[in-house]
């Protein structure tokens, strides 16, 4: 039997506080082998933003590029917020950087999927919930892989299959 087609999108933001949260990292070569056993990938895209001065996204982005992700990029904003908002996120100087790519991700899987027999979506960001809806009102699969503790509770009802990090953790863990 053919392997489905699919695309996977992977919202970089949300992945990284996961992996905080988690306390290990994902080894994105495992992850590629562990997709591939399942789906025919068409496409990786790893949506991230860029902090004026941060030298090793660069270096990331340059191994994403090497191992056959298409990364997608835009400058982070610097946002002042109080304390009490987003207070995991926030710096001591008061000021939070953020690039959201919910829009561009939405975009993106609007107008690749055609051809596809299902979508990948990593991120557990309940933004993506009406997204997944819509998609899957129109007989589009959607295949979310999330944390357990990070995931929000519309994604795992919305998804037509939920993929749990912990679940398949020693087959993607990175070892330093």
């Amino acid at each position: 039997m053919d392997k489905p087609k699919v695309k996977v999108y992977i919202d970089g933001s949300n992945v990284f506080y996961t992996q905080k949260k988690l306390g290990w990292s994902l080894d994105w070569v495992k992850m590629k082998d562990y997709l591939e056993k399942t789906f025919e990938v068409l496409e990786y895209r790893y949506y991230t933003g860029l902090k004026q001065g941060d030298e090793k996204m660069p270096k990331f982005l340059k191994y994403l590029d090497a191992i056959g992700f298409s990364p997608v990029t835009k400058p982070l904003k610097k946002i002042r917020v109080s304390s009490e908002e987003n207070a995991y996120l926030v710096s001591k100087s008061g000021f939070i950087y953020k690039a959201n790519f919910d829009v561009e991700i939405t975009a993106d899987v609007l107008l690749d999927k055609a051809g596809l027999d299902e979508i990948v979506l990593f991120s557990g960001d309940s933004d993506f919930e009406y997204l997944i809806k819509k998609l899957k009102d129109r007989g589009q699969k959607i295949t979310i892989i999330a944390s357990k503790s990070t995931v929000s509770w519309e994604l795992k009802l919305a998804a037509s299959q939920m993929v749990f990090l912990e679940k398949i953790k020693s087959q993607i863990i990175r070892i330093k």
